[in-house]
């Protein structure tokens, strides 16, 4: 079992007899297919223990990244014991305080980490990887076609149980697939591709980053839109402008207003449909509730565009359920 398989990694990284006590406790909320258990160990800091599988092929990309990443000097946890034998490692335990635990939180108290947070990503456009390092696939025009597909077969399909051949219309509109074309003409630099509030810790006035082993090329634009458009903030239109007034602060540029809308939309339609198939799993519920959320979001950044067309009646079928 995968949590034995840590607890034997804790043991011998730590010369700890069998007897010796180490406390476990099940870290559930993500869906990265990987088993996340904190350790503590009686007399030691406690851990992080990540056991993985290879179903997902990003899994196996969490360990060069990391490397990747604290070389270049980004906030990311420690990588302190691995065994890709196994399929095991032990990392730097930085709290349970992510951006999503802050929500109640006034502006001047999560300022100082959405700060920090965007700080990594403007520092992120202008990194270099070594040249053998293996990303996941580009975000080129066939992925966003892909991610458009899987909102479509994951919650309009499956999910809302909607007429196939209506979806299958609405996933093949023109703006769609010029939505997909204009955003793949370009991917120069990394993107974190899950750059949301459960992935950034607050720790020591900072922000540290996980679960980044899905970064790629692409658009930096989607990161922003992940973090601006967040469902599992609902940041209102104000919350919304301060970020990204801190965005151009931070970075000196203004987004490109209709290139961050379709990143938005974009992102908002993969949201869903992983809300959508990871929700109807067993007692994966919670990110059910998210997609009311994330349509109403998503339908205030189409609002007077031509994606309305092909999302609008996605949308409604939301609102009667």
């Amino acid at each position: 079992m995968p949590a034995d398989t840590l607890l034997t990694a804790v043991r011998n990284y730590l010369k700890l007899g069998p007897t010796h006590s180490c406390i476990m406790e099940p870290i559930t909320k993500g869906a990265s297919g990987r088993t996340i258990i904190r350790l503590k160990p009686e007399g030691y800091p406690t851990y992080i223990g990540i056991h993985y599988t290879l179903d997902r092929k990003d899994n196996a990309n969490y360990l060069p990244v990391s490397q990747f990443l604290k070389n270049a000097g980004f906030n990311v946890p420690e990588v302190i014991y691995d065994n890709t034998g196994r399929r095991v490692a032990l990392v730097e335990d930085l709290g349970d305080a992510d951006l999503l635990s802050m929500k109640d939180e006034p502006w001047e108290v999560r300022e100082p980490i959405y700060r920090s947070a965007l700080e990594q990503l403007d520092k992120l456009f202008y990194t270099r990887p070594p040249k053998d390092l293996e990303f996941q696939p580009a975000f080129d025009e066939a992925m966003y076609r892909w991610e458009q597909n899987y909102f479509y077969d994951q919650l309009a399909d499956e999910y809302l149980g909607m007429n196939p051949a209506v979806v299958d219309e609405l996933s093949e509109h023109p703006a769609l697939i010029q939505m997909a074309k204009d955003l793949g003409a370009s991917s120069r630099n990394l993107v974190h591709r899950d750059f949301q509030s459960q992935n950034i810790i607050a720790h020591d006035g900072k922000a540290w980053l996980i679960d980044f082993q899905g970064m790629r090329r692409g658009r930096q634009e989607y990161d922003l839109a992940s973090l601006v458009y967040d469902p599992y903030m609902n940041h209102s239109a104000e919350d919304r402008q301060k970020l990204l007034d801190l965005w151009e602060e931070v970075s000196e540029e203004e987004p490109i207003a209709p290139i961050l809308q379709k990143c938005a939309a974009q992102r908002l339609m993969q949201a869903m449909g992983a809300f959508a198939k990871i929700g109807r799993q067993p007692q994966q519920e919670w990110y059910l509730q998210h997609i009311p959320t994330a349509a109403a979001i998503l339908r205030d950044v189409i609002a007077g565009s031509n994606l309305e067309e092909p999302l609008l009646p996605v949308l409604d079928e939301i609102e009667t359920l």
